[in-house]
């Protein structure tokens, strides 16, 4: 499903170079589930940014679903994310002005799906997830794990074959965080392949490998 082979990312400060990713290779199958750790500053959310085609800045091979990710136009690019990733942030990233439907029906909105069709992919994953009396309720109005779950909601109402998660309980006091977990892991059980940016080993132990990094380098990979 992913390949990665010799991914680098590196900023240029005058004649000098710093390196934040250094010769990545990795690959992850399908219905995998693999958490990223190391220190801060290893390079693990720059890595995940660039799995999910936010950072286009980057050099060396990434193939997804075997399309070469590397090769592709921005265009072509935008449109393999929005067919196959989700991703999730620690901030949650909700819009504030938006109510919970809203915000899961905004990334529907932006794939061309019809009203009507967007209508009941939103009901399935409201009662899927068990929001569906927080519908029309704003973020404000949530607690931290109530407005993780809609994040999550909203990153797989379109069915991604992947969730990127970005320290994803990081916000959250402990019982919201193993709620959060426990999800993820029904998620991969159904078959969607999870990579998870995290600094606890708890979390870790929801998943079935980890991939250690270092300074930029895989040190690890299990």
């Amino acid at each position: 499903m992913i390949r990665l082979v010799n991914i680098e990312k590196s900023y240029r400060h005058g004649v000098s170079q710093t390196f934040v990713l250094r010769r990545v290779t990795a690959d992850i199958a399908q219905g995998d589930f693999v958490s990223i750790m190391g220190p801060s500053g290893a390079g693990k959310s720059t890595l995940l940014h660039i799995l999910g085609m936010h950072d286009t800045a980057w050099q060396g091979e990434y193939w997804l679903h075997d399309q070469p990710v590397h090769a592709l136009s921005q265009k072509d690019r935008l449109k393999l994310q929005k067919q196959h990733i989700g991703f999730v942030f620690q901030s949650y990233h909700l819009l504030d002005n938006l109510t919970v439907y809203e915000n899961i029906d905004l990334p529907l909105s932006y794939r061309d799906v019809k009203r009507t069709d967007r209508q009941g992919m939103v009901a399935d994953i409201l009662d899927r997830f068990n929001i569906v009396g927080k519908k029309d309720l704003y973020p404000n109005q949530l607690s931290g794990g109530q407005q993780q779950l809609v994040a999550i909601a909203r990153a797989v109402v379109a069915n991604p074959s992947i969730i990127l998660a970005d320290e994803p309980t990081g916000n959250l006091h402990s019982d919201q965080g193993r709620a959060i977990m426990e999800l993820f892991a029904t998620l991969n059980a159904q078959g969607t392949t999870i990579v998870q940016v995290t600094h606890s080993e708890a979390n870790a132990a929801f998943g079935r490998r980890i991939i250690q990094l270092k300074d930029g380098w895989v040190v690890d990979a299990v």
